[in-house]
């Protein structure tokens, strides 16, 4: 676990400090600079976007870190990422021309409800592509162990630009209208700098010589891009459905409920950046004794950092809503049912590296569809016929990512003989119940404070409560010696 913990100390670094400014940007300046219905255009046209991407992609980026270290020369290398490259290139080039051929036509469809959205139609489409190569390149830079610089790019590079972007318009520099397309060409930009670093790091050889497992890699490909397309509706299927019913005002109000929620995912994403193509490598080593290991360890570590962070956002978000304009408040239920998949996903460690990368990866396909039709139809039945507005939004997605999860749990068991449980877990679950449980209901008696007509008695209470949770917390895992490499990294710091 040595190379995961430091990368993933480091990428968990810089992914809260892209939450951080994407906090900032999410909960202040969207909501003050930018008209709310604007924020909700850009919601919906980077949701779409992000539906559209794995299509476009192929599903390369998860062919590099599954099939990369199956090769054991750079001749063999240099083919393998020669023959899939440009592949990408078979899906955007005729998706290009019929939604040019097209446009008004699906223009139109998007758009009836909300018709500023016509007028940004391809800005799906270019930010999509945009994002197809960037994960490849990440991807390619994933395999040589190298995730920092593209976790950088990822969580930091937008958020930043967005922050930018909108003291521009917030000073006249830049219209809403030319907000939008800007932010199309960072997306562009941040895919030529990850291109650049993966070529830095590994540049091939290019040829024509297709590797002789190509209709394997194929394969591989066709049944990811299907199970990739399925898995990026169930993320994004809610922000897409809510301008078919309401305003795009409603999306951006959900979106501030999802990102407060998605806040504790964090460590996941980072220690995820680098054990995929680690536990890749060891299945292709046949080394399952090591499967194992960082099955065990990686949940037992997501599950110390997310419940940690579980536990302050759930603590605090009736505080945090108070820092918010009062229509964005009332999504604490979403909060609190986000939150719970966030964390349920940290316990689940590697699981699905595991699964995408052994030679069970063609499991994925009928998960994700089934957990996309089911996503979609409970959405029509929550959102739209029993009419429970946004809470049901998130209801729908917890049923269905909760129930997929636990079957990925008991695949895994069934199929290497391994589950995540040590005999700590049961003690951390304790640990994060109880401290929800003593800290959710209450709130430092501090009276209200104003500057600038602005609540800054939230913000120490905040503060307050997370002291007083962060000391107990750490008291109790160490303790307890829940994690023995968070153990030894303190004795270090200590030295």
């Amino acid at each position: 676990m040595g190379i995961v913990f430091k990368q993933s100390l480091k990428n968990t670094f810089f992914i809260y400090l892209g939450f951080s400014f994407g906090g900032i940007n999410t909960l202040f300046l969207y909501t003050r600079f930018l008209e709310d219905e604007y924020y909700g255009l850009v919601t919906f046209l980077l949701s779409t976007s992000n539906l559209l991407m794995p299509l476009i992609a192929l599903g390369i980026h998860h062919t590099i870190v599954k099939y990369f270290s199956s090769y054991f020369t750079k001749l063999e290398q240099d083919r393998f990422l020669s023959s899939v490259l440009f592949l990408p290139f078979l899906i955007a080039i005729p998706i290009a021309f019929i939604g040019n051929h097209f446009y008004q036509e699906i223009g139109n469809y998007l758009s009836v409800e909300n018709p500023i959205i016509k007028d940004y139609t391809f800005v799906i489409f270019l930010i999509a592509v945009a994002c197809a190569y960037f994960e490849i390149f990440y991807a390619w830079a994933k395999v040589q162990f190298q995730s920092v610089i593209g976790n950088i790019l990822k969580e930091l590079w937008n958020r930043v630009v967005v922050m930018i972007l909108l003291f521009a318009v917030y000073f006249e520099f830049l219209t809403k209208e030319e907000f939008i397309y800007y932010l199309t060409g960072a997306y562009f930009l941040r895919m030529l700098v990850m291109m650049l670093y993966a070529f830095k790091l590994y540049i091939p050889k290019f040829t024509f010589v297709k590797p002789d497992n190509f209709k394997e890699v194929l394969r591989f490909s066709g049944y990811i891009i299907l199970a990739g397309s399925a898995g990026a509706i169930i993320l994004d299927i809610d922000k897409f459905m809510i301008p078919g019913k309401e305003s795009l005002v409603k999306a951006a109000y959900y979106s501030v409920a999802v990102f407060i929620g998605s806040f504790i995912e964090a460590p996941s994403r980072a220690m995820l950046n680098i054990l995929q193509p680690l536990t890749s490598k060891t299945l292709n080593e046949d080394n399952h004794k090591e499967v194992a290991s960082l099955y065990k360890k990686s949940s037992i570590n997501l599950l110390l950092i997310s419940g940690f962070f579980f536990v302050l956002i759930n603590a605090n978000v009736g505080q945090l809503f108070k820092l918010l304009p009062q229509e964005y408040a009332g999504g604490t239920l979403v909060v609190l049912m986000i939150s719970s998949l966030k964390l349920y996903n940290g316990f689940l460690g590697n699981n699905g590296a595991i699964i995408n990368n052994s030679k069970f990866y063609r499991i994925t396909l009928p998960i994700s569809v089934s957990m996309a039709l089911s996503v979609y139809f409970l959405n029509k039945l929550f959102y739209y016929t029993l009419d429970m507005g946004t809470d049901g939004l998130a209801l729908a997605t917890l049923i269905v990512i909760f129930s997929a999860n636990s079957f990925k749990l008991f695949f895994v068991k069934s199929k290497f003989s391994i589950t995540p449980f040590t005999n700590k877990t049961f003690r951390m679950l304790l640990i994060i119940a109880g401290l929800y449980l003593a800290f959710n209901f209450w709130d430092f008696p501090i009276d209200d404070i104003y500057i600038w007509n602005f609540p800054i008695h939230p913000i120490f209470n905040i503060a307050l409560k997370s002291i007083v949770i962060s000391v107990i917390y750490l008291f109790l895992i160490f303790k307890l010696n829940i994690s023995p490499e968070l153990d030894n990294l303190l004795k270090k710091f200590y030295k």
